[in-house]
């Protein structure tokens, strides 16, 4: 794998994103990751998961620079892998804890969200789904998710203004469960995910999955129609205009 590491710890499988400085989500580590979700969940034992981030970046998001070079075929392919991976990490059974060690914007927040508990470190970072000012367009399977920790009425403000939260407005808002001292990030998930790990498997799995059941239809449902009406903005020239501009000050710096 070349985009993350995975480390198994009685019972317990550590996801660390690992993909340059930001953990930029590009076809590779979107596929890595889905396949990595695929067999901890069909290995008996494995009880649960951690994904965690590095060096301040839990996952930046989606990969602009390499989305922009895209061409149309390459574009709609890499949009539906994606919101297919969304729907694969929503329906994951077993325990699921982000361990956010810093940044998650947009895509970032996207895998945050679709785990069962977020502990976020405390400090300079910005964690939510900025996606409109950037000119994309976000799918309803993507704000029911952001909707299901939020509320639909926090979660339609947040979206329409692209709001990013600090780790302390996150944690008011429901949007994470627990702020600690970034050197204590692991020690906090692991005790988290330990205590779903310790009850009945079977009962909490099914019980995860009942929860989630209208989640799991929305994210799982044909997304033809919404990945068409993502791809005509995306290809729009003031979507365009937007990403070149983003792109040249990711560049700069």
């Amino acid at each position: 794998m070349n985009t993350i590491n995975v480390t198994i710890k009685d019972r317990l499988a550590l996801i660390t994103l690992n993909r340059g400085k930001s953990n930029a989500l590009n076809g590779e580590m979107i596929t890595e990751l889905t396949d990595m979700l695929h067999n901890i969940a069909n290995d008996q034992n494995i009880g649960g998961a951690i994904i965690a981030g590095k060096e301040n970046f839990f996952s930046a998001g989606l990969d602009l620079i390499e989305l922009y070079g895209y061409n149309e075929e390459e574009a709609k392919s890499f949009w539906k892998l994606f919101l297919d991976f969304a729907a694969k990490i929503t329906a994951f059974k077993k325990p699921l804890v982000a361990a956010i060690n810093g940044h998650a914007p947009a895509g970032g927040c996207v895998i945050a969200l679709a785990c069962d508990a977020r502990v976020m470190a405390e400090g300079k970072y910005i964690i939510g789904l900025n996606e409109v000012p950037v000119g994309i367009i976000v799918p309803d399977s993507i704000f029911n998710l952001y909707a299901f920790w939020l509320g639909k009425a926090n979660a339609s403000r947040s979206l329409l203004e692209g709001k990013l939260f600090s780790p302390e407005e996150a944690l008011q808002i429901g949007l994470v469960d627990e702020l600690v001292n970034p050197d204590s990030i692991m020690t906090a998930a692991e005790r988290r995910i330990r205590k779903y790990m310790a009850l009945e498997p079977n009962t909490w799995q099914q019980s995860k999955l009942n929860i989630r059941k209208e989640l799991i239809a929305a994210t799982s449902a044909d997304q033809s129609a919404a990945l068409e009406i993502m791809l005509a903005q995306w290809w729009a020239p003031s979507t365009r205009n937007l990403l070149k501009m983003i792109i040249d000050n990711l560049q700069k710096k």
